[in-house]
């Protein structure tokens, strides 16, 4: 490996303090959080502000892996690989606008849930639940996980090996102890702590290019002296086929329909829906939004996010062609052979883009701090992918094994499933250090949008249209599930040969563009589904009344009507407040016609029996609530503030009657009673302590159908001055994307 600066003891001193400052805030941000509730673990008990949920979005986003893929992308290709980025700001406002609001209404969790509250039955939210899991392995950890050790390597020297375990020990640790709100506040400091370093990055490397004028010019220039190359190493051949130019276009970001990097038919129509499923349907983005106080909280914050987004073109895509600029014999090699000797990788070097521009750019102190940057957004990452893969396994697959679940149960094998992805993880870096070198970020795309186009169709037809129902959807996913599999499996069989080698793969792999496959995926994807769902039953009209946006409108319509009426009667009451009278169990018909809810008794997806409504708990001892799920489901119905008592606050999953403290504690390890009273006692105290339990819990707050039916108006209501705000910096932020768009294509 080509030889480069080395971190200095000053570095390391700017890593060591960022190491406390983050743990110090993420355990000031454990204390404060009501950490004993589903709520208060998963969701940081809906106590979030709009900028703290809109640094975390960015920060969960960039993570190691957009420091190194899309740099490395923008070394090799120029402007294109902005694109997702630009994209990204308008289809988080897609989910600020369209789907938050029906989350929120729908009252869910994750998003498996989602699926099962909105089509019935379990299947759709198994295969959701199971693919969301492959992929945070296959494409989001390990790629993380690689793109950190790279960068270790670069700059350190370490042993890869003991480097990337103390990492992902250190987020583990953040994770388990700490839930949603010590990954969100660590991220906001992190969102910080990333983007001034990287701007200072930024900011030195166009002054030595000459600005972005000198950016445009010496990029196209950018090519490695081959002569000089082949005299220093007598042994390498160059080979015409392994192309050491600028392409002519890298200058554009949108290209011709051909173009074998971003052809902008695919990237519209195939590439557009693909990236749905990550920014509105993904646990660990939207996990992050349903953590808001309320509606305003969350589109705020997407706005924020979306402004964010503006600036990985400039302070990674940038750097990274000014990295070839500076570094074109190393990074544009000549062979497999040269790659080979410059970054240990045949495919190529672009992947070292960054590391080697801040060791060799940034003077000491700010590699130390660009260091510990690299660091946040590796660990950013990887808390993100924890927190949110054990969400979904703990609600979506241990609960419907365990359908007699406590609430303390639950927050234990969430945090235990978070010790299980810290092996998995350590137990795959072997196969990322043997990963080829490559452009990483389209690795990570193409294995992406071979898979979650048909999640996108059916959470599109979902929220968007009353007809579709779970037959349909099903069968939609299952045909898109399977062509998309066949084709990864063959572009893994089939895989691109090196620059020197001729490709002999079949023309339907190497002409046919991964964004040409997703469109191909997600428009079948939705036939299927519509044309099942017509030649079958409609759904039942419980399943439509909360988790579609036109349940969401007619929800909105029946509370102006409502507050035009008590308007009229000169009653100065709160919005949304119900009439007892209204119905005879003190419900108006809406909530009664909610409480009618039933989804053929206790399916194992979390859906009560409401014969039970009788009762305040039923037979598992979950709140009923009053869109018919029980209360460990409604995050909407969370806390706005941990930090006080609040009647948003819910012991959720706690039983009445059924169970004392000593059987709960039974179900901690489930299930047995006998013997061993002291050695299960000091096991008790040990997770106790590892989980963050107190040793008495807060008692349940029992609430009613009215009280229920206020908070959701509560969540749910935007005053007009917020609304008109909120329009503003919305058209606002997407007249910016399409700007941005149109530019950087011309």
């Amino acid at each position: 490996m080509a030889a480069t600066a080395t971190m200095e003891p000053a570095d390391i001193v700017v890593v060591a303090i960022y190491f406390i400052v983050v743990l110090v805030i993420g355990f000031l941000a454990m204390r404060r959080a009501n950490r004993n509730t589903v709520s208060g673990y998963f969701l940081a008990g809906r106590s979030m502000n709009w900028a703290t949920i809109g640094a975390s979005l960015f920060v969960s986003n960039i993570g190691s892996e957009h420091f190194i893929g899309l740099a490395g992308s923008g070394a090799a290709s120029g402007f294109a690989v902005a694109a997702w980025e630009f994209n990204a700001l308008l289809l988080l406002q897609v989910l600020g606008w369209v789907f938050i609001p029906v989350y929120i209404h729908s009252g869910v969790y994750t998003m498996p849930e989602y699926l099962a509250k909105r089509y019935g039955g379990r299947r759709l939210k198994v295969y959701f639940a199971a693919l969301s899991l492959l992929l945070y392995i296959f494409t989001k950890l390990s790629v993380d996980l690689y793109s950190g050790a790279l960068f270790i390597q670069e700059s350190l020297g370490w042993n890869l090996y003991l480097s990337v375990i103390f990492l992902i020990a250190m987020t583990a640790l953040l994770t388990v102890t700490g839930g949603l709100a010590a990954v969100i506040y660590t991220d906001t400091v992190q969102a910080f702590l990333m983007i001034a370093g990287a701007l200072c990055l930024t900011g030195i490397s166009l002054f030595k290019v000459g600005g972005l004028e000198g950016v445009r010019t010496k990029y196209m220039q950018a090519t490695p002296n081959i002569t000089a190359i082949l005299l220093s190493s007598p042994n390498l051949t160059y080979t015409e086929s392994c192309h050491v130019e600028p392409k002519p276009d890298a200058l554009r970001m949108l290209r011709g329909p051909s173009d074998p990097d971003l052809p902008w038919p695919g990237f519209i129509l195939g590439q557009t829906p693909a990236s749905i499923w990550y920014w509105c349907t993904d646990q660990v983005i939207v996990q992050r939004v349903l953590a808001a106080r309320n509606i305003a909280h969350a589109k705020g914050s997407t706005i924020m996010a979306g402004f964010l987004k503006i600036l990985p073109m400039f302070i990674i895509v940038i750097p990274g062609m000014i990295s070839r600029i500076l570094f074109a014999d190393e990074l544009a090699c000549i062979s497999p052979e040269h790659c080979k000797e410059v970054c240990g990788f045949e495919a190529g070097c672009t992947n070292v883009a960054y590391p080697r521009l801040v060791m060799s750019v940034m003077p000491v102190g700010l590699r130390g701090l660009m260091m510990a940057v690299m660091i946040a957004a590796l660990m950013s990452d990887l808390d993100s992918i924890f927190n949110s893969a054990s969400t979904i396994f703990t609600l979506d697959i241990y609960k419907m094994l365990r359908k007699r679940v406590s609430s303390r149960e639950l927050v234990i094998v969430g945090r235990l499933f978070v010790v299980f992805m810290v092996v998995i993880s350590i137990a795959w870096v072997p196969v990322i250090i043997e990963m080829q070198g490559g452009q990483m970020f389209y690795y990570i795309q193409e294995v992406s949008d071979y898979l979650t186009p048909p999640i996108a169709a059916l959470f599109l037809l979902g929220v968007l249209w009353r007809r579709c129902n779970e037959t349909g959807a099903f069968w939609g996913g299952i045909v898109g599930f399977g062509l998309g599999g066949m084709r990864l499996v063959l572009a893994f069989v089939y895989r691109e040969p090196h620059c020197d080698q001729r490709d002999e793969r079949p023309s339907f792999i190497k002409d046919v563009h991964f964004m040409y496959v997703a469109a191909i995926l997600f428009w079948v994807s939705g036939l299927v589904a519509v044309v099942v769902s017509l030649c079958t039953p409609p759904p039942i009209e419980e399943q439509i009344t909360t988790t579609t946006i036109w349940g969401l409108h007619q929800r909105r319509k029946m509370v102006e009507l409502k507050q035009q009426e008590k308007e009229r009667d000169g009653k100065d009451s709160l919005l949304g407040k119900e009439k007892p009278e209204d119905h005879p169990n003190g419900t108006n018909g809406v909530e009664a016609k909610l409480l009618r809810h039933h989804d053929n008794g206790h399916s194992g997806n979390g859906h009560l029996d409401n014969s039970h409504l009788g009762n305040s708990h039923a037979a598992n001892g979950y709140t009923v609530t009053p869109n018919g799920m029980e209360a460990h489901l409604p995050i909407q119905n969370g806390c706005h503030s941990t930090t006080q008592t609040n009647p948003r606050m819910l012991m959720e999953g706690e039983e009445k009657g059924g169970r004392d403290e000593e059987e709960e504690k039974e179900f901690c390890f489930g299930g047995g009673g006998g013997g061993g009273g002291g050695g299960s006692g000091r096991c008790m105290r040990v997770l106790e302590w590892f989980c963050g339990f107190q040793e008495k819990e807060s008692e349940a707050q029992v609430r009613s159908v009215q009280e229920e039916e206020r908070i959701m108006e509560e969540l749910l209501h935007e005053p007009k001055g917020t609304r008109i705000i909120l329009n503003t910096g919305l058209v606002l932020v997407c007249s910016v994307g399409v700007f941005l768009f149109i530019y950087f294509s011309l």
